[in-house]
């Protein structure tokens, strides 16, 4: 019973957080459509969607495991890529094409993000200075 429920922990952190913050980054990206040019909205979002991440594997993600981190890093930058190619490169097929170095860097960061997290949790506490 308590691997069925970790299980269902993982699926949700890593399916329903993955869509979330997905939708997250897409909304930002439509509120500051009519404001910012189109080219320079992924490097605005990009460091607010950092925090958001980081903010969420810290305080909503309950696994100390390497294994589940990487299943969070695989889910979260496949969601990413398949929802930005349904619902922004199919959907509105950017005139100037939509895949640069930001949306790249965005994809890293996204799947480098869990790893960092992971590997800061595993590191063995501070010894106490005298």
């Amino acid at each position: 019973m308590g691997r069925r429920l970790m299980n269902r922990q993982l699926l949700h952190d890593s399916l329903g957080w993955g869509f979330v913050l997905w939708v997250i980054g897409y909304i930002l990206g439509i509120v500051l459509f009519v404001t910012i040019p189109p080219a320079l909205i992924g490097w605005v979002i990009m460091p607010f969607g950092v925090l958001i991440i980081v903010s969420v594997l810290v305080t909503r993600v309950r696994t100390y495991s390497l294994r589940d981190y990487m299943v969070l890093a695989i889910a979260w930058t496949a969601i990413a890529i398949v929802a930005d190619y349904l619902f922004i490169v199919k959907a509105f097929n950017p005139p100037d094409g939509y895949y640069k170095l930001d949306v790249y860097l965005y994809y890293a960061l996204t799947f480098l993000a869990p790893l960092a997290v992971a590997i800061y949790r595993r590191r063995p506490a501070a010894l106490p200075t005298r």
